[in-house]
């Protein structure tokens, strides 16, 4: 039943923020949009509730409950930041808006991007992190929590490499070759390239 919750959610996820852009800037409903993106938020409380219940009810903790948790850090992380990279593509497309800020490709500028990509990821896994171990206090000593301590390690790696990442462009800053266009930009926050953060 989780599995399928946190399908249904993602599928949700989509579904909302395509009508709340819809509504804001081909329908020029923007109020009405605005609400529709407020209720993403929502899934996140219904997965939590459905899965403290199921908990409470006496399920042996496993992996999908592991997963909510993590499918929920990860939305709380990178949620915001995949609303506003869809939003500024939708603007550009539909409404006149400016075309969207492509992230710098070379020297400190870069660093610091790919600093703020990895603090989201960051972000992301700290909340995972906070949920997995609530999860494995509130089952206590006699449950096992081993599903869950395994998806702790993953966050634990995600962070790594992230970290890793954002000091390899800081200590190893790639430099733009001789001749070429400056194509450093500023940085929106929204994600590299033109790929969804999420």
């Amino acid at each position: 039943m989780i599995v399928g919750l946190i399908i249904a959610c993602e599928v949700a996820f989509w579904v909302l923020l395509a009508a709340g852009l819809s509504f804001r800037y081909l329908f020029r409903m923007p109020r009405t949009g605005l609400a529709l993106l407020l209720c993403e938020p929502l899934l996140e409380i219904v997965l939590f509730a459905v899965t403290a219940v199921d908990l409470r009810n006496g399920a042996e903790p496993d992996w999908r409950h592991g997963l909510a948790a993590v499918y929920i850090g990860f939305t709380v992380g990178l949620g915001r930041s995949t609303i506003r990279w869809a939003d500024a593509r939708v603007a550009h497309r539909f409404a006149g808006g400016p075309p969207p800020v492509r992230p710098p490709r070379y020297g400190t500028a870069r660093a610091v991007h790919e600093w703020k990509v990895a603090a989201r990821w960051i972000l992301a896994s700290a909340v995972a992190l906070a949920l997995l171990q609530g999860a494995v206090w509130y089952v206590g000593d006699g449950g096992d929590t081993g599903p869950l301590r395994a998806w702790q390690q993953r966050m634990l790696w995600v962070i790594g490499i992230n970290v890793v990442i954002a000091a390899s462009y800081t200590l190893f800053p790639k430099r733009e070759r001789k001749g070429g266009a400056a194509e450093n930009s500023v940085d929106t926050g929204t994600g590299a390239g033109t790929s969804s953060p999420r």
